[in-house]
């Protein structure tokens, strides 16, 4: 079986469990839904919570420099700490997580292959007691804009036919007949549909019923599947940003593309946008 293409950002539940009490390592949590960290949570973990950490409250952007580096900071986190990441539904936030980090240049951070699941099914242990850490200094870079896909960049793109667009969402979202998410509130922009000529490749597509990621022939053949095959700029979007880190993941460090950019303020912003256009 090939090996993905930087396995160095992947590792096995078998290998998080004998790093357990490694002081090298950090193990953070980041859920869809925010409150299964405080009924259970690997021993040594901290819990990040999406909502309130990972983004502005005022102004809807990711968190600035600054406050990452307060997070990661109060996480008892140096830029030397090797970072895994993990957390339910597949990881989906967690590779949000990911995506940041790079984002702000952390250079060793990991996703724990099948997150919650897996590690559940192998029936590993789960604690409730608090992580303590001391707070630790820690010095973010500046954001590496290469991975981060902005509106302007895309509508001047589309008049040049010079992008692939991959739109990560399901397929009622992608054909408008839904606006979020089924199990969602239908709220966030004001019309519904996608991005002219994009790909529709679900994100769960690239996982497996215990969480894992599919092996690198079954991705690479899906997307080549559908004209993904990291010729050019690739840009992957979904509703906010999340599940479109997921994909990112895939195809930039198990699939080893170049030039994937990660559009966050995807559907909710361009589905608001004055005189965008749109396909259903």
């Amino acid at each position: 079986m090939t090996a993905y293409a930087r396995p160095e950002s992947i590792v096995e539940t078998e290998w998080v469990y004998e790093h357990l009490d490694d002081p090298s390592v950090r193990l953070v949590e980041v859920d869809v839904d925010t409150n299964v960290f405080d009924h259970g949570h690997i021993s040594g973990a901290v819990g990040w919570n999406w909502q309130s950490q990972l983004q502005q409250g005022m102004v809807r952007d990711l968190i600035d420099k600054e406050g990452m580096q307060k997070l990661l900071s109060d996480s008892g986190i140096s830029n030397s700490t090797t970072v895994i990441l993990y957390g339910d539904n597949n990881n989906w936030f967690a590779c949000w997580a990911f995506w940041q980090l790079k984002y702000y240049g952390h250079q060793d951070v990991r996703i724990m292959n099948g997150g919650r699941i897996k590690w559940e099914l192998e029936g590993k242990p789960f604690v409730e007691t608090k992580t303590e850490v001391d707070s630790v200094p820690y010095l973010a870079k500046e954001p590496d804009e290469s991975l981060r896909a902005y509106r302007d960049q895309i509508l001047k793109a589309l008049s040049e036919s010079g992008i692939s667009l991959v739109d990560v969402r399901s397929p009622d979202e992608y054909s408008g007949l839904l606006f979020a998410p089924e199990n969602v509130p239908q709220e966030g922009s004001q019309r519904a549909g996608h991005i002219p000529g994009a790909k529709n490749i679900p994100w769960a597509q690239a996982t497996d019923s215990d969480g894992t990621f599919k092996t690198y022939a079954e991705l690479l053949q899906l997307y080549k599947d559908n004209g993904i095959t990291g010729e050019g700029n690739t840009v992957t979007y979904c509703r906010i940003g999340e599940r479109s880190s997921h994909t990112w993941f895939v195809l930039t460090q198990l699939l080893g593309y170049s030039n994937v950019s990660n559009y966050d303020g995807s559907w909710t912003e361009w589905g608001s946008i004055v005189g965008a256009p749109i396909e259903k």
